[in-house]
């Protein structure tokens, strides 16, 4: 006769899922917009833990939005057609040969990969770009970057017909302009908060390669308002890097976002760590709480 030994690990598991429940439910029909980048994008296993997490969010009734970038793999592309890369302030300078590599590897194969790794999974998902249903169309963000867009107006009902369906959006940062042959290059943060803010989402988690937002004495901040942001950019604790980050994130709470989460994506299971536990896996930002009112 077999014998069945109860084995700590599955035990942890167990109590792991109930403490879940309630974040499930708080969770349930909400939307959460997820910046993916960085070095995640290049591993196999990292691709496929995070499309698992993706997945297991629109299971228990979250509506995910997956937005993503690809320097490395423009770079690479870039590189073998000879056309060299050029930055000014830290932003890619975009001529009319570079953003058309842009837009094939984004749209093409960097998108296609996240769709096919959900997939994998059990999900079901659709790539699109900025361009499709006119998603996001922009102006030029600065003569001097050539085709580097900002959003300057958002279509979002496809993405809304896409979670009716059970569908997941996986949205590569290219757009057209006011002129529909125009293509531009969105800096992948600048594109998921412009998409959180036109959806009113819930969440917009921005999967980074560092820890998160750091104070001076270089310990990660958990909780921040606004005016703590703004606060410590004027006076240098915020800087370099994550300037466009926490300036993405105040856009995006002016616009309606409840909050906004930079976390570290290097972390496993950093999404659902944020959402489903009391630990969290960043720094997250929102509008402090009202005061209660006195009778």
């Amino acid at each position: 006769m077999k014998t069945r030994t109860m084995n700590q690990d599955w035990i942890t598991t167990a109590r792991t899922l109930s403490e879940a429940l309630p974040y499930m439910q708080r969770y349930s029909g909400a939307i959460v917009v997820v910046k993916f980048g960085g070095n995640a994008m290049g591993d196999a296993d990292a691709m496929a833990e995070f499309a698992r997490d993706i997945v297991l969010m629109r299971q228990v009734g979250v509506n995910p939005v997956v937005v993503h970038g690809g320097g490395p793999m423009i770079n690479d592309l870039l590189g073998r057609l000879g056309i060299e890369s050029k930055f000014v302030r830290g932003k890619r300078v975009t001529d009319q040969a570079t953003v058309e590599v842009v837009e094939m590897v984004l749209t093409g194969l960097v998108n296609k990969r996240i769709v096919q790794a959900i997939m994998d999974e059990g999900g079901r998902a659709v790539g699109l770009s900025g361009k499709d249903d006119d998603l996001m169309v922009c102006e030029a963000d600065d003569p001097e970057l050539g085709f580097v867009g900002r959003p300057i107006e958002m279509n979002v009902q496809v993405l809304r017909d896409l979670f009716s369906a059970g569908i997941i959006p996986v949205v590569a940062p290219v757009a057209t302009g006011m002129d529909p042959l125009e293509t531009f290059n969105v800096n992948g943060d600048t594109a998921a908060g412009a998409i959180a803010g036109a959806l009113k989402a819930d969440r917009l988690l921005l999967l980074t390669d560092v820890t998160g937002v750091k104070d001076g004495s270089g310990e990660v901040l958990t909780s921040m308002t606004p005016d703590d942001v703004r606060r410590m950019t004027a006076d240098g604790t915020i800087a370099g890097g994550m300037i466009p980050k926490t300036e993405t994130a105040l856009k995006a709470i002016e616009e309606g976002v409840r909050a906004v989460v930079i976390l570290d994506g290097r972390v496993p299971n950093a999404c659902l760590l944020e959402l489903f536990t009391d630990h969290g896996a960043g720094s997250l930002i929102r509008q402090p709480s009202p005061a209660p009112v006195e009778e």
